[in-house]
Parts: structure tokens; C-alpha cells; sequence
């Protein structure tokens, strides 16, 4: 899961950093001191963490962005300003916390968050959001033959384009889940186009072939056994 913390005071971003990964160990935050710094990553985040008061109130101006781009980020304000709770139900916000935070309210809040991002994916019914600098855009994970490794970046190959997002091989794994394999460090591939394997290679239906690691051989062979087995494929 990723989280983005947007709040000019430095303190208050590692209080709730703290936090989330006493809650949450596994998840990706990421910190930004200010609404401009957040609005230029363009990456989409699955909670946002947003205080209104930093420069001139620009963090409702970032929730309006958000939302007339179609983001369906998870939001919650946490600020010491209460005359804009009315406004943050028009961004439909998630919740409202008044600095100071308890920790106790957080924990609920933040958790109570997380089950919605888990609602969200479900209503979504296999999709992925994505946003690069030019443009918002989701993609059918039924489409995705295979993600590559590319840096900081990942490059998804699909059946009409590849595409190359900020992200990394291990949110990838985890919000493409068990139709896929990572076969290799810098691979992930869509079990459903595997048409064979073999001499450290797996062969896709497009003809493609991708990286299979010696480590990753077994593990992988189990899998697609399992894989073929649910959808009712007769095994010889």
C-alpha cells in the first residue's frame, strides 16, 4: 500500500509516519513539505494524508486536483483548522483529524482507511489507476502480459502498449496478486499468457520470452500448476 504524508511540519510528517508503520509495516510512505512538491510527482497513492494550512491553503486546491482528475485517493485532513470540515466533504474526504493528533483516533481512522482502499480495488473489478506526467490512465490487469523492471521505474507491457510508471516491482506483486509471478527480480509475468517454459525462459502467447531464474524455477512450475488446475485445465 502506498501512503503520501503532505504537511510543511516535519514533525508532524514523522509522527504519522510512525504510526502507519507501527500499523503497517509494509507500507510505502512517502513525505512532501509542500502542495507543489506533491502535485508534480503525479503518482497515484492509494491514502493521502493532507494539511490544509500550508501555503496560503492550498492543500483543498491538491483534494480538488485529485478529484477532477478522477483520482480516487483515499483522504484524510489532518489540521489544526476546523472551519473547513464542510469543505472536505466536497472533495469527499474520508475523515477529518484536528491536530493535535491522538493516537488512539489515528490508529482507528488509518485503519478504517485502509479497509476502504480494499473496497476500492474490489469496486474496481481488476483495474489498476496509474498517473505519468502527461496523463491519468487505468489498465486492465487481464491485459498485462508481464511488468519489467526499469530503475525507479517499471515498464508494463500490454496487449496494445507498454507503459512506464514510477513504481517498484514489489507494489506491483502485491496490487497484481496471485495471477501473476515474479519469475525473476526483474520480471512479472500474467500467468494466463503462459504458453510454456524451460532453459531459463518463459514463453508468453505473443511470442515474447522473459527471464525465468534458476531460484525461481520451482516455485514458479508449482504456481502455474496451481494456476491451471483453477481454471479447470486438464494436466498430462
Amino acid at each position: 500500500m502506498r501512503v503520501a504524508i503532505c504537511d510543511e511540519d516535519k514533525e508532524s510528517c514523522a509522527q504519522l509516519g510512525q504510526l502507519i508503520r507501527r500499523q503497517e509495516p509494509e507500507c510505502e510512505v512517502m513525505y512532501f513539505h509542500s502542495v507543489g512538491q506533491f502535485l508534480e510527482v503525479r503518482r497515484h497513492f492509494d491514502i493521502l494524508l493532507l494539511d490544509i494550512q500550508t501555503e496560503n491553503m492550498r492543500g483543498m486546491e491538491a483534494a480538488r486536483a485529485l478529484r477532477i482528475s478522477g483520482d480516487d485517493t483515499v483522504l484524510i485532513f489532518v489540521t489544526a483548522r476546523k472551519e473547513y470540515a464542510a469543505e472536505a466533504f466536497e472533495v469527499s474526504a474520508f475523515y477529518y483529524l484536528l491536530k493535535p493528533v491522538d493516537e488512539g483516533k489515528f490508529c482507528e481512522v488509518f485503519q478504517g482507511a485502509c479497509r476502504e482502499v480494499h473496497r476500492l480495488e474490489n469496486a474496481r473489478g481488476g483495474q489498476l489507476f496509474f498517473q505519468t506526467k502527461t496523463r491519468n490512465f487505468t489498465v486492465q490487469k487481464r491485459d498485462i502480459l508481464y511488468v519489467e523492471s526499469a530503475k525507479r521505474q517499471v515498464e508494463i507491457h500490454t496487449l496494445k502498449e507498454n507503459i512506464t510508471v514510477y513504481a517498484t516491482m514489489k507494489h506491483m506483486e502485491a496490487q497484481l496478486g496471485k495471477e501473476f509471478y515474479r519469475c525473476h527480480r526483474g520480471y512479472l509475468v500474467n500467468l494466463a499468457y503462459v504458453a510454456g517454459y524451460g532453459n531459463g525462459t518463459v514463453r508468453l502467447r505473443n511470442g515474447e520470452n522473459v527471464y525465468l531464474a534458476r531460484e525461481k524455477y520451482s516455485g514458479f512450475v508449482k504456481t502455474y500448476t496451481e494456476y491451471l488446475k483453477r481454471k479447470g485445465a486438464a494436466l498430462v
